[in-house]
């Protein structure tokens, strides 16, 4: 288990000779601390998971405490990435490899988009025992019709549209315990497609509102100058995007530094020329029109800097040739490209993200009492950044995450699977609504501007007791569809094990026309299509019946991640079903 300590308090200490026993002593190493000062030598010494002594004189360590010789190296605060998506379509695409890569670039905290909230508490207990970074959950916020809504489900992420709504979607968001909002304010798609909604002031300012009062920091995808100075006029926390329209001005300015709005542009999800790019695409127009928003970009970044605005630092790595890692620090690079000064860059990867999201007193600088979340660096980062990629070791927490003697990388790309104890699966019977696994049933409707509408329900069905109800209007598109989910565990984090089982069983009533089962695994969805009419039917669906996700692909059932009952038809149909007592047999 990777331990993690969180500090509620620093923790003064008089540096006057070797008298307290360390966990580690970092000796003779040229410290850049990201509190603003020069770099310096030191020795640096972690205990129990802090920062707890930082000896100018660059003595030796301690006797009898483990010793790294840093007088080749040099030790900064651990790196931040404040827009992260822990994705399937990311590189890489699985967690416990996503975790070693931002180890292995020295980020020791990321805070990641794309989960939903169910998920959190499940992925923050597996999260903790792989070596990696702090991973904070963003818990998600849009309009209807906006970007991150127009995929998602509202379990996923929450639709408002006025301030009320806002308000009371922050506290339904409360019991998950999220550590910031990401709100989806901005609906412009670059010119390049039909735009999203985008979220009024009345409701931003709404929702910020109430998430401060909750010790919340609101995060924002923002994209365009006049969004960019209602987030300021808003008291938004962090811009998580560049302003890319159009070039910023001191009205901006004026907005942002107004509303304590810190901004982290994400040049590296921007950035059009990548190592992935072909010569064809650099000729083709889109790549002049990619080029030109880019240079828009760092030109903004440098003039909001050079304003005098909080310049933090976020990614949006798990992004098509956004690789997580490397990202992070080629993000600080393009920094320096637009114009900063490789400090300022260094700063805003480690302390001004730190204080932008309100844990500066913890982390984010190395100073005495603080986190022991460090990276050692082969190189001198402040004069020449490129150095940033010559990693030595990455400390989280005071352990040991990156470099030798570090833990072996996980080989495991997903959770072990839990045991299936019991047969029943959702009989929807509970007062609250959940399944029998204890899991929260979601929706599963199509995504994109033209999409279906859905509602279901637990209904009282007299003897039958609770049933689900899904009625929907399927949207005017070939793809049409509409269904629902019961994951097998909390979130669909961690699959379930039921090669023990030889299928799936469930009551069922419809319109005589064709549903679909799916059963989807780490390896892919399996899915079978059955009909029922009007009278309930139980419809029995063997596991070997299954159509698989690809060729050559083997039931195995040992890594079952949820069940679902899926519509897909052509668009235009009003549809629905009833389902109860959903089980393995």
């Amino acid at each position: 288990m990777i331990r993690r300590f969180l500090s509620s308090c620093l923790v003064a200490v008089c540096v006057t000779g070797s008298s307290l026993a360390q966990d580690l002593a970092i000796t003779n190493v040229t410290v850049f601390d990201g509190t603003g000062a020069e770099p310096y030598r030191a020795t640096v010494m972690f205990d129990d998971g802090l920062i707890s002594a930082i000896d100018k004189a660059a003595g030796p360590a301690p006797a009898g405490v483990p010793a790294i010789d840093g007088s080749d190296l040099s030790l900064l605060p651990g790196f931040f990435d404040l827009h992260v998506h822990y994705t399937p379509i990311g590189q890489p695409a699985t967690t416990p490899q996503i975790s070693q890569e931002y180890a292995k670039a020295g980020v020791t905290s990321v805070y990641d988009f794309a989960q939903a909230p169910e998920a959190f508490a499940p992925r923050r207990e597996w999260l903790q025992s792989l070596p990696g970074p702090r991973v904070n959950f963003a818990a998600r916020m849009s309009t209807t019709n906006g970007h991150g809504a127009d995929w998602s489900d509202t379990s996923t992420t929450k639709w408002v549209n006025t301030p009320y709504a806002a308000t009371e979607a922050v506290k339904e968001l409360l019991p998950y315990q999220p550590d910031v909002i990401k709100v989806f304010t901005d609906g412009w798609r670059y010119g390049s497609g039909v735009d999203n909604t985008s979220m009024n002031e009345p409701t931003l300012t709404a929702l910020v509102e109430e998430a401060h009062a909750n010790g919340l920091k609101v995060l924002t995808h923002t994209v365009t100058k006049d969004r960019a100075e209602i987030a300021g006029r808003s008291g938004v926390d962090v811009i998580a995007h560049s302003v890319l329209d159009k070039h910023v001005d001191q009205v901006t300015i004026d907005a942002l530094k107004n509303g304590s709005t810190a901004y982290a542009g994400t040049l590296a999800v921007y950035n059009p020329d990548k190592l992935e790019t072909t010569p064809f695409e650099r000729e083709h127009p889109s790549f002049k029109s990619r080029q030109a928003r880019f240079q828009v970009g760092l030109d903004n970044m440098k003039a909001l800097y050079e304003g005098g605005v909080l310049i933090a630092l976020g990614t949006d790595a798990g992004m098509p040739r956004t690789p997580h890692g490397y990202s992070t620090l080629s993000e600080m690079e393009l920094m320096v490209r637009a114009g900063l000064p490789q400090t300022a860059a260094l700063m805003a990867g480690t302390s001004n993200s730190a204080r932008a999201v309100g844990v500066y007193d913890q982390r984010g600088s190395i100073e005495v009492g603080k986190d022991a979340d460090v990276v050692l660096i082969a190189g001198k980062p402040w004069e020449n950044i490129s150095d940033l990629h010559k990693t030595k070791y990455t400390f989280v927490g005071g352990e040991k995450v990156y470099g030798e003697g570090a833990p072996a990388p996980i080989e495991a790309t997903v959770m072990a699977s839990s045991d299936i104890t019991d047969t029943l699966i959702a009989d929807f019977d509970r007062e609250d609504g959940r399944s029998s696994r204890d899991t929260l049933v979601v929706g599963d409707p199509d995504g994109g501007m033209e999409r279906s509408w859905q509602v279901f329900e637990v209904i009282d069905d007299g003897d039958r007791g609770g049933v689900l109800h899904l009625s929907a209007d399927l949207a005017l598109r070939e793809d049409a569809r509409a269904g629902i989910v019961v994951p097998m565990n909390v979130g669909s984090v961690q699959p379930a094990d039921g090669s023990a089982y030889k299928g799936v069983t469930f009551d069922a009533r419809g319109d005589d026309k064709p549903y679909t089962l799916v059963v989807a695994t780490t390896e892919g969805r399996w899915s079978c299509e059955f009909e029922v009419g009007e009278d309930w039917e139980t419809v029995s669906v063997p596991f070997k019946d299954l159509i698989a996700p690809a060729d050559g692909a083997e039931w195995t059932g040992d890594n079952i991640v949820d069940v679902r009952l899926l519509v897909k038809r052509p668009g235009g149909d009003t549809v629905w079903f009833e389902l109860d007592n959903v089980k393995f047999f």
